[in-house]
């Protein structure tokens, strides 16, 4: 019998959760290639992995593309990868992407207070980055992240002033720019810093494990720069949403998903269902008590990844929840009326997803090995042979990302415990 801590925040987490859609379209199109650039934040491949997976799962009907071009140390100049004119030519325009994503800015404020003229070459660089692929991609849509915090936050502040107005300072350079030049900007420093606040006041010392170096998230606090980036782009929180009237075995509400042949039966109630969509495949990682925190202290989950089932009506009782061989439980009426959100529970559906997750796991490193022959200084043999060889496996990985997202029908079952 499958029991998890999303028993408890799959009910607390949908019930407090409003999970009405955004009111404007997603912003990626059928399509799209799509190339994170960034410094070691990006380079850590965990936001921009989540950002892929999210995107597969949901929309696997856009067939879009993605390619990871995080290099640790950059700054707006380039860095140990090449300068930055090389950086965009190989690693970014070479993919013609249509959408592109920067974040840049923990490495251009040197990790001391502001002075004019690092604020100078930050913004300067940037806007040029952004000319240059204006200019060399027609049509190209940018989303700018502002910086990640820098953590001072949940510990003692060390540099003079605190580094994260250095960061929120070049976040809101960006705003600006993003006005000026129709750029898309996603908040990934306030929403953040808020988050790290709360989590201090609820547990000080595992606070401290979101940004255990104070500047590189930990798997659980990518989420946190994901969901700012899917937010950003009109990402619509809903995988499926079901409402069911047992005692009239009546589907009263179905969203992103077909219900059928519901029926009563002698325990409960059996129904077919079939998502249009995957959850993100994050079960295992929410195990973590850091990641446990994350939930408690943000509104992560609720913001991209909510697959509510309600059922009301029911006998007063406890019951077990049936989703194809696997069982969860058991729940009461109560709970059942109140709602289950299933993306934090580890359904057939999650290992479905799972299986997109692996193969893009996969994909970001062959595309890093790519990367790092490409900026060899010393060639191998075969240079040519051996990176069209990387694409090849690149472009089977994306697509079988593709094939593992297809939508398949689920048997459900509420069977009434005596």
């Amino acid at each position: 019998m499958k029991k998890t801590l999303s028993c408890t925040f799959a009910i607390l987490l949908f019930v407090c959760a409003a999970v009405a859609q955004p009111g404007s379209s997603f912003a990626l199109r059928p399509g799209d290639r799509v190339v994170f650039y960034g410094d070691s934040i990006t380079d850590q491949r965990l936001y921009s992995v989540f950002i892929q997976d999210y995107v597969i799962t949901r929309f696997p009907e856009l067939h879009v593309t993605f390619h990871h071009s995080g290099v640790g140390g950059d700054r707006v100049s380039g860095g140990g990868s090449g300068p930055i004119d090389v950086r965009l030519s190989r690693d970014v325009i070479a993919f013609k992407p249509t959408v592109v994503t920067i974040m840049l800015g923990m490495n251009d404020g040197e990790y001391a207070p502001l002075t004019e003229e690092r604020f100078e070459r930050y913004t300067s660089g940037y806007t040029q980055i952004v000319k240059r692929l204006k200019t060399e991609l027609p049509g190209v849509r940018i989303t700018v992240i502002g910086p990640s915090p820098y953590d001072e936050f949940t510990r003692e502040v060390k540099i003079e002033g605190g580094y994260n107005q250095v960061l929120q300072k070049f976040s809101a350079f960006l705003v600006e720019l993003s006005q000026k030049e129709g750029l898309t900007y996603a908040d990934a420093n306030a929403p953040f810093v808020s988050a790290l606040l709360k989590a201090k006041t609820l547990e000080p010392e595992l606070s401290r494990a979101i940004l255990p170096d104070r500047v590189h998230p930990s798997p659980a606090g990518a989420l946190l720069v994901t969901a700012a980036v899917l937010r950003s782009w009109n990402a619509p929180a809903i995988v499926s949403s079901v409402e069911i009237d047992g005692a009239a075995a009546r589907v009263n509400h179905a969203e992103e998903t077909r219900v059928s042949d519901l029926a009563k039966t002698a325990q409960g109630l059996v129904w077919r269902q079939e998502d249009r969509h995957l959850p993100l495949p994050i079960f295992g990682m929410l195990q973590d008590p850091t990641a446990q925190l994350i939930l408690r202290s943000s509104d992560m989950v609720q913001s991209i990844d909510q697959q509510p089932l309600r059922v009301t009506g029911l006998a007063t009782g406890r019951y077990l929840l049936k989703i194809d061989d696997q069982k969860f439980g058991p729940f009461s009426d109560a709970e059942l009326a109140a709602g289950l959100n299933l993306a934090l529970m580890e359904t057939p559906m999650h290992w479905q997803a799972m299986m997109v997750q692996w193969t893009a796991d996969s994909d970001a490193l062959l595309q890093t090995a790519r990367r790092m022959l490409q900026a060899s200084k010393h060639s191998p043999p075969h240079l040519t042979e051996a990176i069209a060889a990387i694409d090849n496996e690149d472009t089977v990985s994306q697509q079988a990302q593709l094939e593992f997202s297809k939508p398949q029908p689920r048997s459900y079952e509420l069977i009434k415990q005596d």
